[in-house]
């Protein structure tokens, strides 16, 4: 009876096993062949922005010493002032500066007193010397001593300008139009014209210069594209400021000159641009990065999802004899990185796979989609 039992289940479970290979091979649908978006490489132009690390100067930067020595008795400005040209930053002792300048002054008295006495012996001597009562040398003595007069007169004058000059050192103005950096001297500090630091920094930043650097190849690529550095900075477009907080400076500016030497530690070249600052929001020693658009033409432009990465090497499918052929690329980001100019590895003509490239492999057959399936694609 257990033996039966055993064949009727084992012709059970072979009878279901031919049941499911027949339904399996019934069911088995044709394969459907996927259809990818391709496109044939072509050259374009583009503008291309590269950023540049950059220093922030003000127009003018004019480091204040005092010309002559003395204790500061006031400071009349403060940290971050605006100042006008010609306008009062310090005040030197001026106590010893005017006494001198009396002193000179009553030397000039002196002195012209003394020029007149020497003018009137001289007339005098001279008359005489007509009618024969004084020699000559007494003559010659006398005119002698009107010339040394008036060269004690000329000295005299010379240390009242003198005096006068020193007087008016004392009283430190601003020699333009600014604001005033730090103030390291305080009232009751002795200063001197050779102080280690100066009194203050006047920074004209009504307009900012923003110096930068770029390669010498890339200086030759803009010689090379506007025929030479002269037509460059005629010709070059206005450029754009990234503030060190990575916000956009809202002014343009134009780069304004391009040095002319290469440094041969860096093998870099400096170029100058000018920012307006009406608003004050540059400041002198601040820091950047310029953004430098540049008109490329004849480039190969592929969009962004046409590539891939595998470890840290950017690649494209390449449709060779229908079939899908990975192609290691060399990109620069264009277009707010939504697409890549190609440096190295396509040429114009080549047909590339622009969708899916994500799940592709190796060989995979591909046959483009239609123009009509394209477009049905895009509107979902």
């Amino acid at each position: 009876m257990s033996k039966k039992v055993c064949n009727v289940k084992q012709g059970l479970l072979l009878l279901c096993c031919l049941v499911a290979a027949t339904g399996c091979k019934q069911a088995s649908p044709t394969q459907m062949e996927t259809e990818y978006e391709v496109m044939t490489v072509a050259p374009a132009g583009r503008m291309i922005s590269s950023a540049y690390s950059a220093a922030i100067r003000g127009r003018q930067d004019i480091d204040i010493y005092p010309q002559v020595g003395g204790t500061l008795t006031k400071v009349c400005v403060t940290e971050g002032q605006r100042v006008k040209n010609g306008q009062t930053l310090f005040i030197i002792d001026q106590v010893p500066y005017e006494a001198a300048l009396q002193t000179a002054v009553a030397n000039v008295e002196s002195a012209k007193a003394s020029l007149a006495t020497a003018q009137l012996t001289y007339e005098s001597k001279e008359e005489l010397y007509k009618e024969n009562v004084v020699s000559s040398f007494d003559l010659s003595t006398a005119k002698n001593s009107l010339l040394a007069a008036k060269a004690q007169l000329a000295q005299a004058k010379a240390q009242e300008v003198s005096a006068r000059n020193n007087l008016s050192y004392t009283v430190v103005k601003s020699p333009a139009d600014g604001v005033i950096g730090t103030l390291p001297y305080r009232v009751g500090a002795l200063v001197s014209s050779n102080i280690a630091e100066p009194l203050t920094t006047v920074s004209d930043n009504s307009d900012m210069y923003v110096y930068f650097s770029m390669t010498e190849n890339q200086l030759l690529g803009l010689i090379r594209q506007y025929g030479s550095k002269e037509e460059a900075l005629k010709n070059m477009p206005t450029i754009s400021l990234q503030l060190n907080d990575k916000s956009d400076y809202p002014q343009q500016g134009q780069i304004e000159s391009i040095s002319g030497v290469i440094d041969r530690s860096t093998g870099t070249v400096s170029l100058r641009a000018v920012f307006p600052n009406k608003e004050g929001l540059l400041h002198s020693g601040g820091a950047g990065n310029v953004i430098l658009p540049v008109q490329k033409t004849g480039a190969i432009v592929i969009p962004q999802g046409a590539t891939f990465e595998i470890q840290d090497k950017r690649y494209v499918y390449k449709v060779v004899d229908g079939k899908a052929q990975s192609n290691q690329v060399q990109v620069t980001r264009v277009n707010g990185g939504r697409e890549f100019i190609v440096d190295e590895g396509l040429v114009s003509g080549d047909v590339i796979v622009t969708e899916g490239v994500g799940l592709l492999r190796e060989g995979t057959p591909i046959k483009a989609k239609t123009a009509q399936a394209a477009t049905t694609t895009t509107e979902n």
